[in-house]
């Protein structure tokens, strides 16, 4: 799985509200991101997953549809879930969009699974911010086909960039790849070197998964031989 901006745009009623930005993101990899607070950064990620067409350039995903295979977490005022719900609800609705068991135990059952059961009933604003980024990163990479996750900035509803670099950092490490849009936290403050919106030459992502051996590496290109050394002459 591959996910692919080139020179990517995007204009609003207003004007430009994403200037030219590249970025490419391959399953196993995590790239975090940075740009200013506002409509901007989630009109990146709403281009990465095609939900929002680009004035210019182009967004390539190989693995699939976009809109099938890149699903955007948390996004504000598009993904992210009314804060007056209970938890079980927001769960119930999550689990109904991948086409999953939504019932009342199915719900139940993967609450518990999560360790989230505590909270069934608590209103989802209410919910402690890296536990509302874990579970909803985890009910999103749970939809058939999602290989790429864009979570939309995390750092708006916490400080504590450790939770959610981690969640970022589980999920990459299980193949997947990971795109953290991030805004409010310091440039100094991110864990790793992050690409920058209207910016063209970013850094590399952060691998997180062991990459892949080529299916053309044959067993001997890997596996040392350990037969000792004998001698030509035996007795």
């Amino acid at each position: 799985m591959r996910v692919q901006a080139d020179r990517v745009s995007v204009t609003g009623p207003h004007g430009t509200l994403l200037s030219p930005t590249s970025l490419t993101v391959s399953g196993g990899e995590l790239a975090i991101v940075h740009g200013e607070p506002g409509v901007g950064v989630t009109a990146f990620g709403l281009a990465l997953a095609g939900r929002l067409k680009p004035a210019t350039g182009t967004v390539t995903v190989e693995g699939g549809d976009a809109r099938k295979v890149v699903a955007v977490v948390d996004s504000p005022g598009v993904s992210e879930p009314d804060g007056a719900l209970t938890l079980q609800v927001v769960v119930g609705e999550e689990l109904e969009l991948a086409k999953r068991p939504a019932g009342k135990a199915a719900v139940a059952s993967w609450l518990a699974e999560h360790g989230a059961a505590a909270f069934a009933t608590t209103r989802f604003e209410n919910i402690e911010a890296v536990t509302r980024t874990r579970l909803l990163t985890a009910l999103a990479a749970s939809r058939e086909g999602v290989g790429v996750l864009v979570l939309d900035t995390p750092d708006r509803h916490t400080s504590d960039v450790e939770g959610w670099t981690r969640v970022a950092r589980e999920h990459a490490g299980r193949g997947l790849a990971v795109v953290v849009l991030t805004a409010t936290t310091p440039v100094s403050a991110l864990p790793s070197k992050p690409a920058l919106l209207g910016g063209l030459d970013q850094p590399d992502p952060v691998r997180c998964a062991p990459a892949a051996i080529p299916a053309e590496t044959t067993l001997e290109e890997t596996v040392p031989d350990e037969t000792p050394e004998t001698s030509g002459d035996q007795e």
